[in-house]
């Protein structure tokens, strides 16, 4: 890989651990290199890790590869998901995707990253439709710029939404 595909989304090999860059900054300043900074997340632990690419420095791309699967279920166990071509059950760890099961409802499609053969890590659909099960109810009054509630959705999760939301939307 070169300099310039050090960007958001790609997926490079360092310390032979496979990181996504979650942001980059091209940095030029007169009469001196390039230089590429960027926060990288490593896919498996799921650290942050924030490094400067100088120019001409090798970058190797991580040999990952996405499979298109769906949510089965959550339990003590991990998390479960169905690859959609070959109908074979996947398996990750609970502590690997914590922070996106909140989003996850029976069916919902994700892409199962895959390191060297391993599952290591999913990553959510941009959108993800939920069902509201708990909202309070909208003051009188407060229409004035975009005022916020926070309501509970099907899955527990507590986000906010904008004042007309009601429950069952």
């Amino acid at each position: 890989m070169d300099l310039n595909d050090v960007k958001l989304g790609a997926i490079v090999l360092m310390n032979n651990e496979p990181m996504q860059v979650i942001w980059s900054n091209r940095m030029r300043t007169a009469q001196r290199k390039p230089v590429m900074q960027a926060k990288l997340k490593n896919v498996i632990t799921g650290k942050v890790l924030e490094y400067s690419f100088k120019f001409g420095e090798k970058v190797i791309e991580a040999d990952v590869t996405r499979e298109n699967a769906n949510f089965l279920y959550a339990d003590e166990d991990g998390t479960h998901f169905m690859n959609n071509v070959t109908f074979e059950t996947v398996d990750l760890a609970k502590d690997v995707t914590a922070e996106q099961e909140p989003f996850l409802i029976e069916g919902t499609k994700v892409q199962v990253l895959r390191f060297n053969g391993k599952p290591v890590s999913i990553e959510l659909p941009i959108k993800v439709e939920l069902k509201v099960v708990e909202a309070p109810p909208s003051v009188t009054g407060n229409s004035g710029g975009s005022i916020t509630k926070p309501v509970k959705v099907e899955t527990g999760l507590m986000v906010n939404a904008p004042m007309f939301i009601k429950d069952g939307e």
